[in-house]
């Protein structure tokens, strides 16, 4: 389980900080002087940069991962988003699995017991997490797709149905793959 403590007061700016990093190098590592050379000198800007290690953007030492990378990929970064956020704040998609503004009270209530903080600072924990949901697609991208073919080999009558799966995303989880070969036969008591 985890959700980051990470949070800005200046979440406003999130949107136009997350385009420029879309849209810019990566560098070699993110720096306070980054920041600043981006247009974000104020000291609630500095708070950036702990969100982004906390999404797995940023490695501890603040060098850029390859999750940084793939949200420079405009086609993906929505995607690329949704599944950081997934993992950062996993313990608020245990309450709701896609967000909604009607959902702030109780999201806010989680940040408040979760790390004993005050009113004000789970706010800004909120509002935070509800900034960067803007920039995200939360749907699943852990699916599968099943493609069935069949083989006729010539002067038999057997019949092999396989399915080959194909993830599209390199999202983790477990999958299963069950094939049922039956003998060719037109005696249906073998069926039953």
């Amino acid at each position: 389980m985890a959700l980051t403590s990470a949070y800005t007061q200046a979440y406003g700016k999130l949107n136009e900080f997350f385009g420029k990093i879309r849209d810019g190098q990566s560098p070699p590592q993110f720096t306070h002087q980054l920041l600043k050379d981006l247009g974000y000198k104020s000291n609630s800007h500095r708070a950036y940069i702990p969100i982004l290690k906390a999404l797995g953007f940023l490695t501890p030492d603040g060098k850029p991962t390859p999750i940084y990378s793939d949200y420079r990929d405009h086609s993906n970064s929505k995607r690329i988003m949704g599944e950081a956020l997934k993992k950062a704040y996993s313990d608020i998609f245990l309450i709701k699995e896609n967000p909604t503004t009607s959902d702030k009270a109780a999201i806010k209530g989680k940040f408040k017991s979760f790390h004993n903080t005050s009113d004000t600072v789970a706010k800004h924990m909120t509002s935070t997490l509800y900034a960067l949901l803007a920039l995200a697609d939360l749907k699943p991208t852990n699916f599968v797709e099943e493609i069935n073919t069949e083989s006729v080999s010539e002067g038999s009558t057997e019949q092999n149905t396989n399915s080959v799966v194909q993830p599209h995303s390199i999202a983790s989880g477990l999958h299963y793959n069950i094939q049922i070969h039956l003998p060719a036969t037109k005696d249906i008591e073998v069926y039953t």
